[in-house]
């Protein structure tokens, strides 16, 4: 499908469930792409969109699971669950533009390998990459301030988070981390002042937490309290 260039927005739910689109190319003339437009297009494997895209809302492009690669033009945010489960989406390219990667952005997007995030992020929301299960690093970038509950649970295959020096997070959510199974270590840096409960349950492989000694905490979620290091 080619969308005519007179168009200026693609409309909610307008490719709702076509099943059988797999290409499709959009005009320089598209500013907005509003919720749920390419939902559930199963059968669609790539889109480029054009640079005169200023928004693209929620789940736009949810369960679009032969989605291999898409362009992301320079929006502000990564809207709420936009990929959620794209299964097929190997690699992302988020732009420097991007402050906040809101609720379930790239929930259950089992392909993923890597993704970097730029230094414009300040927001990881809830559920952002959970379920990311081919998911191997993360780094935080010094801007992020909130990580949000439940941002990388059962990415299981998760071994290496990096917070850059100096860090700016001040807050981490319940079970942020929960279900990391392949997570070996992790140094909470001392900016953050509040980390919810159950963080870590589940991270079978985890030895070593170190915690910054001002940080109180109820449960984390450790059976061993051994593995747990104040410094």
């Amino acid at each position: 499908i080619s969308i005519p260039s007179f168009v200026i927005k693609i409309c909610n739910k307008v490719f709702y469930k076509c099943s059988k689109l797999t290409i499709i190319l959009i005009p320089l003339s598209v500013t907005s792409i509003e919720n749920e437009a390419f939902s559930g297009c199963i059968s669609l494997e790539s889109i480029d969109i054009p640079f005169s895209v200023k928004s693209i809302d929620s789940g736009a492009f949810c369960e679009c699971y032969s989605l291999k690669q898409i362009n992301i033009p320079n929006l502000n945010c990564i809207d709420e669950v936009v990929f959620k489960e794209c299964y097929s989406l190997e690699y992302i390219l988020i732009p420097s533009s991007v402050v906040s990667i809101k609720e379930g952005a790239f929930f259950g997007c089992k392909s993923l390998k890597s993704i970097k995030i730029p230094s414009s992020v300040t927001l990881i929301d809830c559920e952002a990459f959970a379920e990311c299960e081919s998911l191997t690093e993360i780094t935080i970038p010094t801007s992020v301030v909130c990580i949000g509950e439940n941002a990388f649970e059962d990415c299981i295959s998760l071994t290496k988070i990096t917070f850059e020096n100096p860090s700016s997070v001040s807050t981490i959510g319940n079970r942020c981390f929960y279900g990391c199974s392949s997570l070996h270590e992790i140094l909470i840096p001392s900016s953050v002042s509040s980390i919810g409960n159950y963080v870590f349950e589940k991270c079978e492989s985890l030895n070593k937490i170190s915690i910054p000694s001002s940080l109180n905490f109820d449960d984390i979620g450790v059976t061993n309290n051994n593995i747990v290091i104040k410094y």
